[in-house]
């Protein structure tokens, strides 16, 4: 890699900023019980993840269920803290109960039709967080209320109206509304589109995308859909049994995966183009267990690449400034072979 000047391009002035979420070697470890007999098991759900979150950036967090995406949520969001490493917010350490930087980050969850109560008004569900976390009087939460409901393109007339009164749609405007009441820096977005038509996933996503550059707001983006990752993400983190595989800018994990499991991913998203041809790598057998994960690469047992050295090592991230893959054979710039007994795709 030729030596640039340290202060110029996009990825350096965003290493010379403060992050304003940052994991270093994060892990978040349960305790099982298996049986009145047996001793208990350890589920490593997150073991070793490292990011960093800036302002007005989105990074996507991805892979299959399992993988420790909703567990490296529950940590940026405080509802557990991590067994092992370091989660800082706003330059500090993050921890359950910290009521400082509780408002910081707020989440968005998947499904629009569970996360609001049935029973509140509109307009007394943004209420709520202004209720309890500020001094506003009435007059004041009602105003900011309002003011929010246009940000999200909701209409003043829904303030006195229920949640059932409401599409899918405006439900996931009314849950983004009421998370950025106490104005955050970070929102978690769980999933938030995939109970949603399609149609309407790209209006909430480009409304995202809107208040994201009018608030400089940061997202951690949960999805394992890589069609909505490639709409909105500016960094992608794909990861495996609790650990990053691969991670770096949208544009380089889109244009060159380099890890296996990436270019599987890849290879089964839906593309626009129904004359483009591709090959669909379909992997063999199931995820492991994370109650027994296999040795060296967590991914070895479904790779068509691994090697004894995969089997014994586990591969430690590496690559250039913008783009870092845990492989011992990355696939290169060119379109990876899929496997034996695989299809081509188009």
């Amino acid at each position: 890699m030729s030596n640039t000047n340290p202060t110029a391009g996009p990825i350096a002035s965003l290493a010379a900023s403060v992050p304003v979420v940052s994991g270093r070697d994060l892990q978040r470890f349960y305790s099982v019980k298996r049986g009145p007999f047996k001793p208990a098991a350890t589920v490593r759900a997150l073991n070793g993840v490292t990011f960093e979150l800036h302002s007005g950036r989105t990074l996507a967090v991805v892979g299959e269920s399992g993988c420790g995406k909703s567990t490296l949520a529950r940590l940026v969001t405080m509802i557990e803290d991590p067994s092992g490493g370091e989660l800082l917010i706003d330059g500090k350490p993050a921890r359950v109960g910290d009521r400082s930087l509780r408002s910081l980050v707020q989440i968005v969850f998947q499904n629009p039709y569970g996360s609001l109560n049935p029973r509140q008004k509109v307009g007394t569900l943004l209420e709520e967080p202004l209720k309890i976390n500020t001094s506003d009087d009435a007059a004041t939460r009602r105003a900011k209320v309002e003011d929010m409901m246009r940000k999200v393109g909701l209409r003043p007339e829904h303030y006195d109206r229920y949640p059932h009164m409401f599409s899918g749609g405006q439900r996931q405007r009314i849950a983004i509304a009421r998370a950025l009441m106490l104005r955050p820096k970070v929102l978690v977005l769980d999933e938030p589109v995939s109970a949603l038509d399609l149609s309407i996933q790209a209006q909430v996503l480009n409304l995202l995308m809107d208040l994201q550059k009018e608030m400089g707001l940061a997202y951690l983006f949960i999805s394992h859909g890589l069609s909505v990752v490639r709409h909105i993400a500016d960094d992608v983190m794909v990861m495996y049994l609790g650990r990053p595989v691969e991670t770096g800018s949208a544009e380089a994990v889109f244009a060159a995966p380099q890890h296996p499991y990436t270019a599987a991913l890849l290879s089964a998203t839906p593309i626009a183009n129904p004359e483009g041809e591709r090959r669909r790598i379909e992997l063999k057998g199931e995820l492991p267990s994370p109650l027994n994960p296999p040795s060296g690469c967590p991914f070895n047992p479904r790779c068509w690449k691994a090697t004894d050295r995969c089997r014994e090592i586990m591969p430690a991230l590496a690559g250039t400034a913008d783009h870092h893959f845990a492989c011992y054979h990355p696939l290169g710039d060119v379109p990876p072979s899929p496997p034996e007994g695989s299809s081509t795709a188009s």
